[in-house]
């Protein structure tokens, strides 16, 4: 495999060629029935969620959703949730621990949607709710970025017990080119800026900031793999009790 400089791979973890959220859950689990809405305000596009089988387990799954041309770009402001995108996340996983279902959730973010509305209608406070309240879910919980992962956007999603990245993705508090412009004032210097940042899958395995590099999919045999590989996971982990999975989640976001 051909290494990849930090940069080389924030631009294939926004590449238009990378399978979708939608993608991924409907080969994952072929029965996948999705459910819309915060039952307060609206419907957010940027946000996936439903029920399905995995292996003939029932599990939850959640995820953020990129278009795949420009019209549905727009109509899902490009994978950044609004408010009630946080609030369908969280009333979709509280679900989730009524009916002892695994959760995994999908990353792929550049961040939460920054306009002024969604700062209106509470942007801060739903994410803030969705970490104060994923910390305590007491079923199995794994996230994956699969794309990009930006900011609290992304953090929002990546509670699990167990957080994995492939190997074309990244995970980071900013942008390249928004450190850049902050640090430098200059959004030119975005290589650097990548660099700097750590965001690499390798990089934040090393630093323990994530658990697993899984590798990217593509074809049925990726998804075949990647079942298998999530299904031991929700195995092994539902071998701990409730308490158990709480204090697993406690010390691993903890330790950093």
């Amino acid at each position: 495999m051909v290494k990849l400089s930090p940069f080389e791979i924030v631009k294939a973890a926004r590449s238009t060629e990378k399978i979708t959220t939608s993608d991924l859950i409907r080969n994952l689990v072929p029965d996948f029935f999705e459910l819309h809405g915060d039952r307060g305000r609206l419907d957010d596009a940027a946000v996936i969620g439903g029920i399905g089988t995995l292996n003939g387990r029932p599990i939850t799954i959640v995820g953020t959703q990129k278009g795949e041309d420009l019209a549905e770009n727009i109509n899902r402001h490009f994978g950044s949730a609004e408010p009630e995108g946080y609030r369908k996340i969280l009333r979709l996983m509280k679900q989730a621990e009524k009916f002892h279902r695994p959760i995994l959730a999908l990353i792929n973010t550049p961040g939460a949607y920054p306009d002024m509305n969604a700062e209106y209608h509470g942007q801060g406070s739903a994410i803030a709710n969705c970490l104060l309240e994923e910390m305590q879910l007491q079923v199995p919980y794994l996230s994956i970025v699969i794309g990009e992962g930006g900011s609290g956007g992304a953090l929002a999603l990546a509670c699990g017990n167990q957080v994995w990245m492939t190997e074309q993705s990244t995970y980071s508090v900013l942008s390249p080119e928004g450190y850049a412009s902050i640090m430098w004032k200059d959004s030119s210097r975005v290589e650097e800026a990548a660099k700097a940042l750590h965001l690499t899958p390798t990089e934040l395995l090393n630093e323990q900031i994530i658990d697993r590099v899984i590798p990217e999919v593509r074809n049925a045999e990726d998804i075949h793999d990647l079942r298998k590989i999530i299904f031991a996971e929700f195995q092994k982990l539902e071998q701990l009790s409730a308490t158990e999975l709480v204090e697993q989640r406690y010390r691993r976001f903890r330790k950093y």
